[in-house]
């Protein structure tokens, strides 16, 4: 066995699970990474994954694995970073294991991540929203609890992992009505109720008739709901909300568009960005910008509190011809 395959089970049993203490997410996210990786440099050299050295693994071959990922496996820039990043995870440790690779890891280390454009963010109106609770129909059981999870989701802005995760005994409806849950990077935090979100989950939770450790939003066979399946049920209700406001229609909407919602009804509420942050669970508030640049009503506000310059109307035009082509360029 090479000196890869020790530092890479190390780096997992000891740098990640062991140090960090990484979330069961973010190991699966790092496993599939080199499973993908390995694969690909086994094709490419011909030797087993076992086989494989550091040495093996160098630049050339990680950049073409990184083209490999968008050209062939059509992912994303995004996911192609987060692949590298994961890359670049395990090379800054096997370094400090093995020196001798020194200038191989430099150099896979200087791989950039891909640029990308940076969309605004989608959210749903008040009446989308109306539209999309209204969906779901409330003489079935399977509707009920989407309800209730829907309602609870816009609400509070909740991942959908935390989503799924929780378990009847940490909704909270007496005095200080609460939503209590473990999010991104094991931090645990407490979410404020309102009075009809209150209500809509004292009637669930009545009929749920679940011990305080059972799922709040299980299968029909008690099970958590998984990531698919919400995101499939969110899909079935939207399809019905078109009919009643055919504007949802041309949104994606998923269970992270009610995350943005939730934050965007927040910001146009007055609340501060640096509340929302903490609200949604953001380790930085730059996470949080993203809705300032989504939210059309700050930037009328700032407009209307700025005097417009005392300029001339009309079109410049530039004086030269070599001007005039740079302008045009």
């Amino acid at each position: 066995m090479t000196e890869l395959a020790p530092t890479l089970q190390a780096f997992f049993t000891d740098r990640l699970i062991g140090q960090r203490q990484a979330s069961p997410h973010t190991v699966a996210a790092y496993r599939d990474a080199f499973r993908l990786l390995l694969r690909y440099a086994a094709d490419r050299t011909g030797k087993q994954p076992c086989q494989l050295d550091i040495a093996d693994i160098d630049a050339p071959l990680v950049a073409a694995f990184l083209d490999h990922l968008q050209i062939e496996r059509r992912n994303s820039a995004r996911t192609r970073n987060l692949r590298l990043a994961a890359i670049h995870s395990l090379f800054r440790y096997a370094v400090l294991r093995h020196p001798e690779h020194a200038a191989s890891v430099q150099r896979v280390l200087a791989i950039p991540p891909k640029r990308f454009e940076r969309n605004l963010v989608t959210y749903l109106t008040e009446e989308e929203v109306n539209a999309l609770v209204a969906a779901c129909d409330r003489s079935a059981w399977a509707g009920r609890r989407d309800h209730a999870m829907i309602v609870l989701a816009v609400q509070t802005g909740l991942r959908v992992s935390e989503l799924t995760g929780l378990a009847c005994g940490d909704v909270v409806l007496h005095d200080g009505a609460h939503v209590r849950c473990s999010g991104k990077g094991r931090k645990e935090r407490n979410t404020p109720l309102v009075p009809s979100s209150v209500s809509v989950l004292r009637t669930w939770l009545a009929e749920r008739q679940g011990s305080p450790s059972e799922p709040l939003f299980p299968t029909v066979v008690g099970k958590p709901l998984s990531r698919d399946a919400v995101e499939r049920r969110i899909a079935r209700h939207v399809s019905k909300a078109a009919e009643r406001c055919p504007s949802i229609k041309a949104k994606q909407v998923t269970a992270h568009t009610l995350r943005h919602t939730a934050a965007m009804r927040l910001l146009l509420s007055g609340v501060d960005v640096t509340v929302i942050a903490l609200w949604l669970g953001h380790e930085q508030v730059a996470t949080t910008q993203i809705y300032l640049h989504a939210d059309m009503t700050q930037k009328e506000r700032a407009i209307a509190r700025v005097r417009p310059p005392d300029t001339k109307p009309g079109r410049y035009r530039a004086p030269d011809a070599i001007l005039a082509f740079l302008e045009a360029l």
